[in-house]
């Protein structure tokens, strides 16, 4: 007697999904560490200098975490309200800070009390940042107002008024101490010399500008604003390059990965979209539990570190060559591999008796009402495995089997209201999925000819019916059009082809209709 066959579930491609070197390269972190800050993070920077700590700016705090630490190494807090935009100097030995209170701080990254205080604006500094000389600091402020300060005289050196609107975002050139760029809410970018009393360059983004990023060749800055992302060439004047919109929602921040061949932008939408800097096409997205407000990479992206509205401090870090190799089976285990073989490299000798022991079958529930012949049952046990884990490819393999054995009729008659409903549940999902079409296409067939009779009796089996059958008669028309237009290419082509290879028209419209015509028939369903 032949011992029974499991049913074989088909492995169906995810639609739209395209494995890259990208994927794999942005895929390769481990899972989040989560850290709990005592308010929403504005802010997080890393210091250039090594080991790489990085400035975390939450409520009226900045933290310091090392590269791995779940503590902070190091904490200010001397603030009297709300702190902004916690940056360190390029020689990673100060940090400077705006805050609510209007007040601009300068610290000792290796002290707590603040080295400098610079007073000059009026309303809360969101803005500041070092020059490339590091002895001046770049502030902007919700006054309208961006100011230039000099470090080691603690004074101010220009003021300018220019913007008509907060002024939340800025960036300072690293080749030229003179020039930095700022982004108001009044929708413009400027570029400003501080060798020239006013803005030598405007741009308008559009949209009020929440973060602003200099290229390392400074070439290009790109801006974000609204549900913008845009690229300016300021070789040429600040002229528009390309702008993107694939966020639903504001987007907050900006960054470059370590190469400058990928930028990564984060939103209020929950995602981090990466693109890649030669065409601007999203290569990569990351999915967060909330609203991002601040993201950073690590030197060579070790780690990508993103701030939420709801006080978390993602930090993702980088596997490792030898857990990426453990992680893909490249590497095995020594205790476990010894075990897995033993007794399998054994090499049998002439007088030895070979004992056969036979192996138990471990059979699915639905295979083991199938191989009892119990049809029904078996189909329900794949709709419950369906309902529990939402995988449709195992009631579609056992819907395809009872076709094959040809009781998949008797398996679908004789269900009471709550069995065909939930049926019909699955069917509605799943049956214009290109994937499973050609096998639900059959049964919902065979379900609107046994279950006509009884329409009228349930409204809610009625409203599904309904709805299958629309499903079908669209996919119909779907079918018929893709027929018109095989044929328009069928002719398009013959007529393109030299006059002794042109095929016969009507065997070319047969070998359409026989790749592309459906068996669909046009069930007629009429709810009393």
């Amino acid at each position: 007697m032949a011992s029974f066959k499991p049913t074989k579930v088909q492995v169906y491609p995810k639609l739209g999904e395209k494995v890259t070197q990208d994927t794999l390269y942005w895929k390769n972190y481990k899972a989040p560490v989560q850290i709990k800050e005592f308010g929403a993070i504005t802010n997080i920077d890393f210091s250039p200098v090594a080991p790489h700590n990085f400035a975390v700016t939450a409520f009226t705090r900045i933290h310091i975490y090392g590269p791995f630490s779940q503590e902070p190494v190091k904490t200010f807090t001397r603030f009297k309200d709300t702190a902004y935009c916690g940056r360190f100097r390029s020689d990673g030995q100060l940090l400077v800070a705006g805050c609510e209170d209007s007040v601009v701080r300068l610290f000792d990254v290796s002290g707590k009390v603040a080295l400098r205080m610079f007073k000059g604006h009026t309303k809360a500094v969101h803005i500041a940042d070092f020059t490339s000389d590091r002895y001046q600091i770049l502030t902007g402020s919700d006054d309208y107002t961006c100011r230039l300060w000099d470090i080691p005289n603690a004074t101010e050196l220009n003021t300018y008024q220019e913007h008509t609107d907060y002024i939340r975002c800025g960036v300072t050139s690293k080749l030229n101490r003179d020039l930095f760029i700022t982004g108001s809410y009044d929708h413009t970018l400027k570029l400003f010399d501080a060798r020239a009393d006013k803005s030598v360059m405007t741009m308008d983004h559009g949209q009020p500008v929440e973060s602003l990023l200099l290229y390392p060749s400074e070439g290009l800055l790109v801006s974000a604003g609204g549900r913008h992302v845009k690229v300016w060439d300021l070789l040429k004047g600040g002229q528009p390059l390309v702008s993107l919109k694939n966020h639903h929602k504001t987007v907050t921040c900006l960054c470059l990965s370590s190469n400058g061949h990928r930028l990564l932008s984060a939103s209020l939408d929950r995602h981090v979209k990466v693109y890649n800097t030669t065409n601007y096409k999203v290569v990569h997205n990351f999915d967060y539990a909330a609203s991002i407000l601040s993201l950073a990479l690590a030197p060579d992206d070790e780690s990508i570190v993103v701030g939420m509205t709801n006080s978390i401090l993602s930090i993702k870090h980088r596997k490792s060559l030898e857990e990426s190799k453990e992680i893909s089976g490249q590497q095995r285990r020594q205790p476990s591999y010894r075990v897995f073989v033993k007794g399998k490299n054994y090499v049998p000798k002439q007088d030895d008796y070979l004992v056969s022991k036979p192996v138990k079958q471990h059979l699915a529930k639905y295979d083991k009402q199938l191989k009892k012949f119990n049809v029904s049952k078996a189909l329900d046990t794949a709709l419950e495995t369906w309902t529990r884990l939402r995988k449709p490819e195992i009631t579609v393999a056992v819907i395809k089997e009872l076709d094959r054995r040809g009781t998949l009729k008797n398996a679908l008659a004789g269900r009471d209201e709550q069995g065909l409903a939930r049926l019909l549940n699955f069917l509605i999902g799943n049956v214009v999925d290109p994937r499973f079409a050609p096998v639900l296409v059959t049964a919902a067939e065979m379900i609107l000819d046994i279950y006509q009779s009884v329409i009228g009796q349930s409204p809610v089996v009625d409203r599904q019916l309904l709805r299958l059958q629309e499903l079908l008669e669209r996919e119909i028309d779907y079918q018929q059009d893709l027929l018109e237009v095989l044929g328009m290419l069928d002719t398009m082509f013959a007529s393109s082809l030299p006059r002794k290879e042109v095929p016969c028209p009507g065997a070319s419209r047969a070998n359409g209709l026989a790749q592309g015509e459906s068996s669909i028939s046009r069930p007629q369903v009429q709810a009393t």
